[in-house]
């Protein structure tokens, strides 16, 4: 698995060449809904259509009766189409934010890893400062006694 430094370089480049094609791609993907939305509501329009074509020509009750269950059950589908396609767009999201969600804890988990890396830092150098200036007032000390 590539190192916390290494998968964040990939994900900040990831990110600047998605913002280059984000709204592009954002149009493309409404477009093909868009299309296979009106290309279902034909489809159900000529279905409607038909059963009223269909309904002068029905005489018997029996008829009339499964014209009229025929035209629920297309309305029931057309309402079903408009919830699938809800859920999809919800679903998509869903998935959108997961990808964001890895995404952002590999980030994390990199600006931590440097927080932890700048402290150790930190401590070193004040370690030094300390042994430094120590050494130093040890020598004027000497020099001192020296005298």
């Amino acid at each position: 698995p590539p190192t916390p430094q290494a998968a964040f370089a990939h994900l900040a480049l990831a990110f600047r060449c998605d913002v280059f094609t984000l709204q592009q791609r954002v149009q493309v993907e409404k477009r093909a809904r868009d299309a296979a939305e009106e290309n279902i509501q034909e489809e159900l329009g000529q279905c409607r259509a038909a059963l009223e074509r269909l309904g002068p020509s029905c005489t018997d009750t029996g008829c009339k009766e499964t014209l009229e269950q025929l035209q629920r059950s297309l309305a029931v589908l057309a309402a079903a189409v408009e919830r699938a396609t809800s859920a999809a767009e919800k679903l998509g999201a869903v998935h959108q934010e997961a990808r964001m969600s890895r995404a952002a804890e590999v980030m994390v988990q990199h600006v931590e890893n440097l927080k932890r890396h700048h402290m150790r830092e930190h401590a070193e150098l004040e370690e030094m400062k300390r042994l430094i200036q120590q050494n130093s007032r040890n020598r004027q000390l000497a020099e001192t006694q020296g005298e």
